[in-house]
């Protein structure tokens, strides 16, 4: 940085200070002297420019939570503030974050490749790809409205999953309650069913249900914790029970009820849930489902109230497609990979098989007859 700019960035954040009433006050009348927060280093990146200060001891913290709209007011609504008791960092991003970010599947693979079962989110406004484990953080929340990009974000996360982990380690169990975007995964060889009848999808639950309870009691036996640590001979693969607009299944108290379970003691026995939903609400969320669901991503949501429910402070304010709010171990502001449903077609061509029985019902279509649940999954009782 050189030194005008460095003066210039200095002015801007002691401009910052001043407006807020950041500071610390000694002595009165002619003798009063404010002592401003010392600015300990100036670093500017090609995304964002960072500003590292530590308050002046004896100022409360508290006055940089109620007086932030400071900052905003000199830098913008592009900044993140971080921190606690005396030092702090604050990151100021530059207009270019907003582009959109192409799927990559290459890259992706390298951010993944030491995780069991890797989930790529996106990119933060530095450019760099967030990752997690999902064997780690287990069971994610996606909310957002029509168009915000959470169609797409569940879109790459499933083909993600695919394309880096073979069918004998990962069974998928899809639910699609829009019957509008699971289509491109019925005939891949991961996936058991692509379902988007509530009766079928509850029929689904249930079988999972038993495999929870199967596992549960193998772990038993076995004195293991987890079921990575069985015996060859009774691995099971990690199952990932995924479900589009999971609120329109909430009058049907059996169907919340497994999936309740599911995210309360999954993580261990190797099953996982990812639920999405247009309009978060509180009564379905309710604090089991909410507590357990440790990751959560909120792309354009319409108030404060649906924000909060999330759990994604902010995310009302977003205006970028693709563009969403993670809480998990911490709060991230991220753009989410865009996969055109060509390309994910494409990419899963060469996982597609011709599987016996058809995997999806449609009642509407009458030459196709509906599958019973003997037919579907003949071992789980009413």
């Amino acid at each position: 940085m050189s030194l005008w700019a460095d003066i210039k960035a200095r002015y801007k954040i002691t401009k910052a200070f001043r407006a807020g009433s950041i500071y610390k006050t000694i002595g009165s009348g002619e003798n009063e002297k404010k002592i401003l927060p010392k600015i300990h280093s100036i670093r500017t990146t090609e995304h964002s420019t960072e500003y590292v200060f530590t308050l002046p001891t004896g100022l409360n913290p508290d006055l940089l939570k109620k007086n932030y709209f400071a900052f905003q007011q000199v830098f913008g609504e592009r900044i993140k503030l971080e921190g606690e008791f005396k030092k702090y960092v604050l990151n100021v991003y530059q207009k270019g974050a907003d582009k959109v970010l192409i799927y990559d599947g290459n890259e992706i693979k390298k951010e993944i490749e030491n995780l069991k079962l890797g989930v790529v989110c996106g990119k933060d406004r530095t450019g760099n790809y967030v990752a997690f484990d999902l064997l780690k953080q287990p069971h994610i929340l996606i909310a957002g409205e029509t168009g915000s990009g959470k169609s797409t974000q569940l879109r790459s996360i499933l083909t993600t999953m695919i394309l880096n982990n073979k069918p004998e380690d990962l069974q998928l169990y899809l639910g699609d309650c829009k019957k509008s975007e699971f289509h491109i995964f019925r005939k891949v060889e991961h996936v058991q069913c692509v379902l988007s009848n509530g009766k079928e999808i509850a029929r689904m639950l249930k079988y999972i249900k038993k495999e929870l309870d199967e596992r549960s009691d193998l772990s038993e036996i076995f004195e293991v914790s987890h079921v990575d640590d069985l015996p060859a001979e009774h691995r099971r693969p990690y199952i990932v029970v995924c479900i589009d607009e999971f609120v329109m299944l909430r009058k049907d108290e059996t169907v919340m009820d497994i999936l309740t379970e599911i995210v309360a003691i999954g993580r261990t026995l190797g099953v996982f849930a990812i639920l999405s939903m247009q309009r978060p609400n509180a009564k379905v969320l309710d604090t089991t489902i909410r507590a357990n669901l440790t990751v959560s991503m909120g792309f354009k949501l319409r108030d404060k109230i649906e924000a909060r429910i999330v759990n994604t402070p902010d995310a009302e304010k977003i205006d970028v497609s693709g563009r969403f709010i993670m809480n998990s171990d911490k709060h991230y502001d991220l753009q989410a990979p865009y996969l055109e449903m060509e390309e994910a077609k494409n990419l899963l061509n060469p996982f597609n098989v011709n599987k016996q029985p058809v995997k999806e019902v449609h009642e509407e279509k009458p030459k196709q007859p509906k599958l019973t649940e003997k037919d579907v999954f003949a071992d789980v009782n009413e």
